[in-house]
């Protein structure tokens, strides 16, 4: 039998705990924090939501890329976790919000959709709106006519008398901008404002009043009025 020599002053005890991490810095050994993490197990709110929102939703929260920002105090007052959790587990139909969870054809389990959800979340601040209450999130349909007169009062300032842009705004009745929008999405744009493109939210100062919740409905009645048929399809010939 062939013994091991230990060097003088070295046990076999130390030698044998020294043995494992020994090994760590042999060559062709990946070191610990070099280690692929399998994407599903993946449960930092800072990677998920960097590799799967900030693009659109910007890199804190704070809107981009049309998007409207998560973080925004207004938003997080009026979407409560289910709403949160349905947009990014199942996307928004006919619009440019992709489905994240994995039961909707996306890449994220529900574990990491609860993990973005909270992170979401823990952006507000209670009592972040100073106790204003704004609009509810969903509402009931507006009227296209009164609609008009809403935005007369409260938006043609900026995006001017048509909707069609303005000195400080540009135009809102696009074809292609309001194909990519649902009614919904125009909802929330109208109450939640878009605080980075400088626009207010529901508490305009326009008219020296807020928009109500009717005002919301009816102004969004009248926008998605204008949105074309077949959106983003080629303009139809001009009959001779």
């Amino acid at each position: 039998m062939i013994r091991a020599r230990l060097l003088p002053g070295v046990t076999a005890a130390a030698l044998a705990l020294a043995a494992p991490s020994a090994c760590d810095w042999m060559p062709g050994r990946p070191k610990a924090d070099a280690v692929e993490v399998r994407p599903d197990h993946v449960k930092s709110f800072e990677v998920l939501y960097g590799q799967n929102c900030a693009a659109c939703h910007g890199p804190s929260g704070r809107g981009g890329a049309g998007a409207v920002g998560l973080a925004n105090p207004v938003y997080l007052a009026i979407a409560d976790d289910a709403v949160i959790r349905r947009a990014a587990s199942n996307g928004v139909a006919r619009t440019q919000m992709p489905a994240f969870a994995r039961s909707a054809g996306g890449m994220l389990t529900a574990e990491q959709i609860e993990v973005l959800v909270k992170g979401i979340r823990a952006w507000g601040k209670p009592d972040g709106l100073g106790g204003a209450a704004p609009p509810p999130y969903a509402g009931e349909a507006g009227d296209v006519d009164a609609g008009a007169l809403v935005y007369g009062k409260f938006c043609a300032s900026c995006h001017g008398a048509a909707g069609a842009g303005g000195a400080k705004a540009g135009s809102i009745v696009d074809g292609t901008f309001l194909g990519l929008v649902s009614n919904q999405s125009l909802r929330t744009t109208v109450i939640a404002g878009r605080p980075d493109l400088g626009q207010p939210d529901w508490r305009s100062d326009a008219a020296g009043e807020a928009l109500t919740a009717r005002d919301v409905s009816d102004v969004v009645a009248w926008l998605a009025a204008r949105r074309p048929a077949t959106p983003g399809q080629p303009y139809p010939e001009a009959k001779p």
